[in-house]
């Protein structure tokens, strides 16, 4: 029996299902004004059950978001920390520079997820944050939030099992580089891909990745070579459809069975 709580630990790529008739909107930086009372993301990144006056108390402290254009960095390596961030709309990378200069792809980050708590331990944040196409945050100070969060108690657990989801993934991650095979690896990431893209009201057989094969191979520690030629095995075995970024999940339960074996063990 396939284990989702597995699949749910493997922090993988963002990617988006596609939206019939969506528009493409020019994003330039600005601030702009933001309620999470009436934001339809809210189940996603803020705490089930609050009282309406709870909810206006966290509106004064989310006071602003700011738009970021796809290759536009969120945060830098090294910079101050101040604020979390909730992705409104967009995708992220999170990436270190390694010993030899490549960026290592650390994580992705999709609407409805909150990046920059790298920083909350010595105060600068210890990566950089690249959107991967135009973007939206919802801008949360640190320092409000800790305020209110020890007078809201919902709050307070809500960003409790947010870092422990960071500790969570970061296990995942090292289940995934450490014991699993290339062909795991890469289905591993596409069954949490469409878990988190169904969470939220997408597809969950069909998505357009929002990075390269290899952003893809960083991540999963594999070479671009062995990413591409991962994906066109899936395909030659019907598991998948690939055209370019677009991809077609045909036979979940095929992906199931390649990740399954390590869970039995």
């Amino acid at each position: 029996m396939f284990d989702n709580k597995l699949v749910s630990r493997v922090e993988t790529v963002a990617s988006h299902a596609v939206k019939p008739g969506a528009a493409v909107v020019a994003i330039t930086p600005q601030t702009i004004k933001v309620a999470c009372s009436n934001c339809n993301l809210r189940e996603l990144c803020m705490p089930m059950g609050l009282s309406q006056a709870e909810l206006d108390r966290i509106d004064d402290v989310v006071a602003s978001r700011r738009k970021v254009k796809r290759g536009d960095t969120l945060f830098r390596n090294g910079e101050k920390f101040t604020s979390l961030f909730a992705i409104r709309t967009g995708f992220f990378k999170t990436c270190v520079a390694s010993e030899d200069g490549r960026d290592q792809v650390t994580g992705f980050q999709m609407a409805g997820e909150i990046v920059g708590l790298d920083g909350i331990v010595n105060e600068h944040h210890t990566c950089d944050a690249v959107a991967l196409e135009d973007a939206e945050v919802c801008i949360m100070p640190f320092d409000r939030i800790e305020e209110l969060s020890r007078e809201v108690n919902a709050l307070q657990r809500h960003v409790h099992k947010i870092m422990s989801r960071e500790i969570v993934r970061e296990n995942g991650v090292m289940l995934l580089l450490g014991s699993m095979r290339a062909e795991e690896r890469v289905a591993a990431f596409l069954l949490n891909l469409v878990q988190r893209l169904h969470a939220r009201g997408f597809s969950s057989s069909e998505l357009v990745l929002r990075m390269t094969r290899e952003e893809i191979g960083s991540y999963l520690g594999l070479k671009l070579e062995t990413v591409s030629r991962t994906f066109s095995k899936f395909a030659d075995d019907g598991i998948v459809e690939v055209k370019q970024r677009h991809v077609r999940i045909i036979n979940t339960d095929a992906l199931k069975d390649i990740v399954n074996p390590k869970i039995c063990n």
